[in-house]
């Protein structure tokens, strides 16, 4: 094909909802057209402030900090797990699988650690699903995938995930 645009590396963010696997397999079916590098990703939404003050009321400040840090690590590192098992249950035989070259697992809010991390990495494409969730018995795309598409400089490709 002339003029193929160039795509390096994917950056692949998933919910791991029940509904990931037909958005993964898009992501590999692009890394292997195009023999790009996938990174997986996976945003943990940090504890909201109403959590936080009904913990500060019955621990100090400074131990419910420590608690919390200690926790988020703590979540961090299983989602982190959980996306590696999600990984290699899908590529048991899948060659395209070695495309697969990072598994990123951070705190934040989902739509702006996306947009982050696909600068930092220089990510070609996005690749995300449209929602987890249904509205009135319809699936609706979700907040995250809107501001993402709406957000990033490169290409965003939102596969319907149902």
């Amino acid at each position: 094909m002339k003029n193929k645009p160039k795509i390096s590396t994917i950056l692949y963010a998933s919910d791991l909802g029940e509904q990931t696997r037909p958005v993964f397999r898009h992501a590999l079916a692009l890394a292997k057209l195009y023999d790009a590098k996938i990174l997986m990703m996976h945003v943990v939404e940090p504890m909201g402030e109403t959590a936080k003050s009904i913990i500060s009321a019955y621990i100090s400040k400074e131990f419910s900090d420590d608690m919390l840090k200690e926790s988020m690590d703590g979540m961090l590192s299983k989602m982190k797990d959980r996306l590696r098992r999600f990984f290699e249950e899908e590529c048991e035989e899948e060659k395209v699988c070695s495309n697969v070259k990072e598994i990123i697992a951070v705190t934040g809010k989902p739509s702006e650690e996306i947009l982050r991390v696909s600068e930092e990495e220089k990510a070609d494409m996005i690749v995300l699903g449209k929602s987890t969730r249904k509205v009135r018995g319809i699936r609706v795309m979700g907040s995250t995938a809107r501001r993402v598409s709406r957000m990033a400089t490169v290409p965003v490709l939102i596969v319907p995930n149902y």
